[in-house]
């Protein structure tokens, strides 16, 4: 039987199974978890990947919210994928057309946005469909799927791949939901996704009371008493650390260096009384750039930054490492093969049928006047990756070999890995400069009619390719001579990046996350 009579039973059985992959996207989109807090989500997965057979780690290198899963045909190569499930705290759409939160919770509650709810199903069919057909042709070979929680602070592939989970892979495939042109319907060429660190300081007022020598201390018995003066305090630290390094990424950002810094306040407060300082404030950063010189040269004046903030405010200070994620590498031959198998199954299509019903829903229910083809052009095109590329490089400058940052970087390091953009359902614009609200993607991510031509398109075209890397020899090959090339020779090769990650999964963090309490069970914030 021939690779292509693989392929098109692969897709036959997509097509009669694909009922269960909308349903199971739809549960996954329901639960909604944040980074590092998805129990449900992980849960759904281990239990769905052991009743198909695979042996599944749950847990994996110390993440509660992690695994790993195998499944084996004999000997053959090891083909490795993963499926993300965090969504975003206050974005909590409902699948609906109209914006309000999903039933029963808060605006302020999680919600997909990319979303990562579809990105995890997609993946999963495609490695189910190519499971059935290793099953049902003989065909040899290992899959290894991974569960990668909170990518949203480019969490879990760093710690996986330090624990040496990618050091067995031949290749590996990262899909992703398209979130920026021209990068859809593709597969990227030459520029992969940067660096990323992430970190949270904490400032902590241990002792308040040493701050000021009070003449007369023995008055008293209380040793802060009402009249005292009071140390500034851990609110002090992080508001002088955030107006600090507010001021340090305005003056660097202008400077068009290609990089963002973004912060978000975990933990604020903790005072018992008016008249003492708060005990302990933390806040995170993280960082897109991309070279890791660059990063680690930012790093450093956030920790000068945390140290001045600390030592006027009578605080003590610490850095946990939340993420440091390397660059990708590129890998033309399989990016070519992924493309193939795109071109083969076709982009995906919307304005027809339920998805543009549902399209004109919303444009109706935001005044707008609904339009024959609702949704954006480009997410029914196909673009190639060379053609992405030469597009993509007319923003950036010559010097700047990677943009954005997405922790799949870390597979690049360990095999042959190609990244996958698929479109999603988005809204064309009625007029010049309008710009949908930001609730209108999260919906179209989680109604079955507009998210399903996505999960179906992808899912498709992962399975492909994983049937190529099993049944196609001198394509792997390929495919490896040019990563050990790249390399300087595979890992442990001249150019190759070791793993940067040189901490603990930091879970243990005030993670925004559902809670439940006598009231119930709700999101953390009323």
């Amino acid at each position: 039987m021939t690779i292509d009579q693989h392929k098109s039973d692969l897709i036959a059985w997509l097509d009669q199974r694909f009922g269960d992959l909308s349903d199971w996207h739809q549960q996954i989109f329901d639960y909604g978890e944040t980074a590092w807090r998805e129990y449900r989500s992980s849960a759904w997965y281990v239990e769905c990947l052991r009743a198909q057979g695979f042996e599944v780690e749950s847990g994996s290198a110390g993440m509660p919210t992690a695994f790993c899963a195998e499944w084996r045909n004999g000997d053959g190569p090891t083909i490795g994928g993963y499926a993300e499930y965090d969504a975003v705290p206050g974005n909590c759409q409902a699948a609906d057309t109209m914006q309000r939160p999903r039933d029963g919770l808060s605006v302020h509650a999680g919600g997909h946005t990319d979303p990562h709810s579809a990105l995890g199903i997609s993946s999963l069919g495609g490695f189910l469909a190519a499971k059935a057909m290793m099953e049902r042709h003989d065909i040899k070979g290992r899959l290894k799927f991974l569960g990668e929680p909170a990518e949203k602070v480019r969490g879990s592939k760093p710690l996986h791949a330090a624990a040496g989970y990618y050091d067995d892979l031949d290749a590996a495939i990262s899909f992703h939901p398209f979130y920026m042109l021209p990068l859809c319907n593709t597969t990227r060429w030459n520029t992969h996704c940067g660096v990323a660190y992430a970190m949270i300081y904490s400032f902590e007022c241990g002792s308040p009371e040493t701050w000021l020598t009070q003449a007369n201390r023995n008055d008293s018995p209380i040793a802060a008493s009402h009249a005292s003066a009071r140390a500034p305090g851990a609110n002090d630290a992080l508001i002088q650390m955030y107006l600090t390094s507010k001021s340090l990424k305005e003056h660097m950002v202008a400077a068009g260096c290609g990089w963002s810094m973004n912060e978000c306040i975990l933990t604020a407060g903790q005072a018992t009384a008016d008249n003492l300082p708060a005990q302990i404030a933390q806040i995170q950063y993280i960082l897109r750039v991309p070279t890791i010189e660059m990063a680690e040269r930012i790093s450093a004046l956030l920790d000068t930054n945390a140290r001045a903030a600390a030592d006027i405010s009578h605080c003590s200070w610490r850095r946990d490492w939340v993420s440091k994620s390397r660059h990708g590498l590129a890998n033309h031959v399989l990016a070519q093969v992924t493309y193939n198998n795109l071109q083969a199954v076709g982009a995906p299509q919307f304005n027809s049928g339920g998805a543009r019903d549902k399209a004109r829903e919303i444009q109706k229910s935001l005044g707008l006047e609904p339009m024959d083809q609702p949704f954006l052009a480009e997410t029914e095109q196909l673009i190639s990756p060379q053609q992405a590329e030469k597009e993509l490089r007319r923003e950036l400058p010559e010097w700047q070999q990677h943009f954005t940052s997405d922790d799949y970087t870390e597979y690049c390091w360990h095999a042959p890995t190609v990244r996958l953009y698929i479109a999603r359902p988005a809204l064309a614009s009625p007029q010049a400069g309008y710009q949908y609200p930001a609730w209108v993607m999260n919906a179209l991510g989680g109604i079955r009619e507009t998210i399903d031509p996505m999960i179906d398109c992808a899912a498709k075209t992962i399975g492909c390719t994983i049937i190529d890397l099993l049944v196609d020899d001198k394509m792997l090959a390929a495919a490896q001579q040019e990563f050990v090339q790249r390399s300087g020779g595979g890992i442990g090769g001249k150019n190759w990046q070791a793993p940067l990650c040189d901490y603990d999964a930091p879970i243990n963090f005030r993670w925004p996350e559902y809670v439940t309490t006598e009231r119930g069970h709700s999101w953390w914030i009323p």
